[in-house]
């Protein structure tokens, strides 16, 4: 496994030889090296463990907040689900290769486009270690190679899980130096080389809050994918069924808030508020939710009023990544698709509806990765949707968007063949 011992060019240098390699590699054997993987990931579980363990007790001391930590934390049975996930790639298609269409030109050309490897991808990520794994596994099944930027919060983990993957992949199924590397310094400069090594690296994708993006944005020459902050949104429409809507209200907020598809602002028709407000609230707060409301929603909220927070401006715009939900009451569908889609990130938005034509301006008029119709935003996950994991989350249009899983990480070429044909 290429680490640090190396210059970030040199790491990335020899990243791009393996992906040569990997391009070309079988399917079968791709499988061989994740399964191999996932077998060492059980093997070696009280190692991984006790490493996070030094990262939990860093975090602790160094103030880290309880929605990074939880991010942070890994247990036996985390470790069990990033195996399961593993395998979970192994089983599924391998896209390199596909034909994604074909056709016939009038002059006898016989025209295919294929998906094939991007190459190189480097992934900057914070806190979440379990990004380590879940990456590498779909890069090499995608026929990539990998270089990992994990954060100075996660790197004991970081280290044990790469090192993990990479003996597993490289000696035990034979694939080549390389094909899985980690710089492990954690400072600025590091991820300022890695995303400028135009030569060699063909993608990068920040998995981060803000100051990573912003800090990708400022240097990055390398083309970057970003999986981006999750400002989500749940609208609780005119029509819906008050049931259902608590308990997607509550799932969305509760289920994980640390994540980047919990909800973060809920928003409700004015119609309703009045009837589900109090009973909405009263759970929320049940739960440990500060509850930051406008003055429509304080108006409804009864015995719950003097225990709530104003809204500012602010928190309209803020992913809290916490047990904290801002509230507001609107007057029409159509006022919290233009709220959605002032303040949203563009990551995962849900209405709550009986109504089929509010569910249609919805899903036609709000811009995101993910909308959700009577369902929570929990959901915007890769291995949920059948992908096996994520990179992250794209909330860009190009050249993915949502789940950045085994196809996002192809690109394609056209495949032309002919019988002697020349243009004339």
């Amino acid at each position: 496994m290429a680490t640090t011992a190396q210059s970030v060019a040199e790491v990335c240098a020899g990243a791009k030889r393996a992906s040569r390699v990997l391009a070309r590699l079988d399917t079968e054997t791709k499988n061989e090296a994740l399964i191999a993987m996932a077998d060492a990931l059980e093997l070696r579980t009280g190692e991984i463990l006790e490493a996070n363990a030094r990262d939990m007790e860093e975090g602790h001391e160094a103030g880290l907040h309880e929605g990074l930590l939880d991010r942070l934390k890994l247990t036996e049975q985390r470790v069990a689900g990033i195996a399961r996930d593993v395998r979970a790639i192994a089983a599924l298609p391998d896209p390199v290769g596909e034909t994604i269409e074909g056709f016939r030109l009038p002059n006898g050309l016989d025209v295919r486009r294929v998906r094939t490897p991007l190459g190189v991808v480097a992934v900057a990520y914070e806190a979440r270690p379990n990004v380590t794994i879940d990456c590498s596994a779909l890069c090499l099944k995608s026929g990539n190679a990998i270089v990992l930027r994990g954060s100075s919060t996660a790197a004991h983990s970081n280290a044990v899980l790469a090192q993990v993957a990479s003996t597993a992949a490289v000696t035990r199924a034979g694939l080549p130096e390389g094909s899985i590397s980690i710089v492990t310094g954690g400072d600025r400069d590091e991820l300022r080389q890695i995303s400028t090594q135009d030569d060699t690296v063909d993608l990068i994708i920040p998995r981060g809050g803000e100051g990573l993006k912003a800090a990708l944005k400022e240097h990055a020459t390398v083309p970057v994918m970003y999986a981006a902050a999750g400002n989500c949104h749940v609208f609780v429409d005119a029509s819906a069924d008050l049931e259902d809507a608590v308990a997607i209200t509550v799932n969305a907020k509760v289920q994980r808030p640390s994540v980047c598809n919990a909800a973060e602002t809920l928003l409700v028709h004015a119609d309703v508020a009045a009837q589900f407000l109090p009973a909405a609230l009263r759970e929320l707060r049940g739960l440990g939710v500060e509850l930051r409301v406008d003055g429509r929603t304080r108006a409804v909220a009864g015995e719950l009023a003097d225990s709530l927070s104003d809204a500012t401006e602010e928190d309209w715009a803020t992913e809290y990544h916490a047990l904290i939900l801002a509230v507001k009451v609107v007057d029409s569908a159509e006022e919290a698709i233009e709220h959605v889609n002032r303040y949203g990130s563009g990551h995962s938005e849900a209405i709550v509806t009986g109504s089929t034509s509010s569910a249609r301006a919805f899903t036609e008029g709000v811009d995101a990765a993910a909308v959700y119709v009577n369902a929570s935003t929990r959901f915007t996950d890769g291995a949920v949707f059948g992908m096996g994991a994520e990179i992250g989350n794209s909330t860009q249009k190009l050249h993915a968007r949502g789940p950045i899983a085994l196809r996002e990480l192809t690109t394609y070429k056209f495949v032309i063949e002919g019988s002697g044909q020349v243009r004339e």
